[in-house]
């Protein structure tokens, strides 16, 4: 069984900034991973599909993202749930975009690879 653990987005913020990476996993569970994604303003997103379930919670910043081809507003408070292997990037970041990600089972479990960090 895991232990129960507690993060606050400031401190990721701090780790993620130490890391020269986009993207940090903090946690990591076989039913669920999540990490902390910055993309800084007009940044292009390099992602793609991804063969898990994903939900971003959008912390900070402000942008657009596009799910199949369609442009959705993303701001603080957004919550955008994106089902496995569909297409999806962030793009037009007016704000750096900070958003926490959380996916279900952990990232890169249908692959059989865990995900490296962007």
């Amino acid at each position: 069984m895991s232990e129960p653990q507690t993060f606050h987005a400031e401190g990721l913020a701090r780790e993620h900034g130490s890391k020269g990476k986009l993207y940090l996993e903090f946690l990591r569970q076989p039913s669920l991973s999540a990490g902390l994604y910055v993309l800084p303003t007009r940044h292009q997103d390099p992602q793609g599909p991804h063969t898990e379930d994903e939900v971003y919670v959008v912390l900070k910043g402000r942008g657009q993202i596009a799910l199949d081809g369609q442009d959705r507003p993303v701001v603080p408070g957004s919550i955008v749930y994106v089902p496995a292997h569909l297409e999806h990037r962030f793009h037009s970041i007016e704000e750096d975009l900070q958003v926490l990600v959380l996916f279900a089972p952990a990232e890169g479990t249908h692959t059989g690879v865990a995900a490296p960090n962007a």
